[in-house]
């Protein structure tokens, strides 16, 4: 097919395209199509948990990850980008450290047996964070719903966008600042180090050096030390805790360890180090209640980044892989073209542009 022919069946296919684009997130978004749905995550989150605790952390942590790149989509999730080339979660800042797809996928096979076709997997993936923030700190909190899935997952837009363990006080604000949110959510949402655990090759380099500036217990290095390998590398398996006192409890312990030179980062010191961000640590420090307040807030305002709604993307069949249809009109397309795909999910195609 010619070019102005694609463009011609582009044109003649959005016009049966029906008229809703965007809408906003809502609460109780599936309370008619799916009404089972939150308490079927819920029910995964919770066997998984019961089996391990450590999945808590890490799913906060992958819907973090994910919101971060490309918006709350759930690009973190696909295993294979139709476009080519390595994904998200090979790229360093997640492999191997991301965890809890294998709860996802539990959640999302659950919920297609009930609903069918209905619910995204980039609202389970909300979901699973909020039931892990209730399961580790008892506060529970409404989560907005009616994102829809994104086909585009590559490794080099992780890498540019996730702030680092490594990441100085500037660059942590410039970050968070990029997707909307304040420097005082970033050192909020930084509170969800209280719970969950880091490998060596994300502290232990960087921690000599601050020892030899004094911005961290040497009792504390000298235990890291003896933890890590010598030849602690990003592949290297060892971990510990990054809360040394209340590891599993999503508390305000994390500020408090920070004045005692007791953060595992070297970003967790810097909220410290910084004149603007440390009254923040001193205030979550002194009062818990406030910091959920703010967590929760910060969760959800987190979970509105860059999200597809309406008719934008498609609901994944399958989270770690983009549905059959999407994939086949990125076949056709020539090289150059703006990407479009097909969902079924409304029964007619729907074509639906991608950036």
């Amino acid at each position: 097919m010619g070019t102005m022919g694609l463009l011609a069946l582009v044109a003649t296919v959005c016009l049966l395209l029906p008229t809703q684009n965007r809408a906003q997130l809502q609460v109780g978004f599936y309370n008619r199509s799916c009404p089972n749905a939150e308490a079927l995550v819920r029910q995964a989150v919770t066997a998984a948990f019961a089996n391990n605790s450590g999945i808590a952390p890490g799913l906060i942590r992958l819907h973090f990850h994910d919101c971060f790149v490309r918006g709350c989509d759930a690009s973190v999730l696909l295993s294979v980008n139709p476009g080519g080339g390595d994904t998200e979660r090979v790229a360093e800042p997640n492999n191997p450290s991301l965890r809890g797809f294998e709860v996802i996928d539990a959640a999302k096979a659950a919920v297609e047996a009930a609903c069918p076709r209905t619910v995204s997997c980039a609202d389970i993936l909300a979901f699973a964070a909020r039931d892990s923030v209730n399961l580790t700190g008892n506060y529970l909190y409404a989560v907005p719903a009616g994102r829809r899935d994104g086909n585009v997952s590559r490794a080099d837009d992780a890498r540019e966008n996730l702030p680092g363990p490594n990441s100085t006080a500037t660059l942590l604000v410039e970050r968070f600042k990029n997707k909307t949110l304040t420097a005082e959510e970033m050192v909020v949402l930084s509170g969800s180090h209280t719970i969950g655990r880091s490998h060596c090759d994300s502290f232990l380099f960087r921690n000599r050096e601050r020892l030899a500036s004094g911005t961290i217990s040497p009792a504390y290095q000298a235990l890291l030390e003896a933890l890590c390998p010598a030849n602690t590398s990003q592949f290297t398996p060892v971990t510990t805790d990054m809360d040394l006192s209340t590891p599993a409890v999503l508390d305000n312990n994390y500020y408090k360890l920070l004045p005692l030179n007791l953060g595992l980062h070297f970003s967790d010191d810097q909220l410290i180090r910084n004149a603007t961000l440390a009254p923040s640590v001193s205030a979550f420090a002194a009062n818990e209640t406030l910091w959920k307040d703010k967590f929760a807030a910060a969760m959800i305002k987190m979970g509105n980044i860059e999200v597809m709604t309406g008719n934008q993307g498609e609901v994944r069949l399958n989270c770690s892989v983009v549905n059959p249809s999407s994939s086949m009109i990125e076949m056709i397309l020539p090289a150059g073209f703006r990407r479009w795909h097909c969902s079924r999910r409304c029964g007619l195609h729907e074509l639906i542009i991608m950036s």
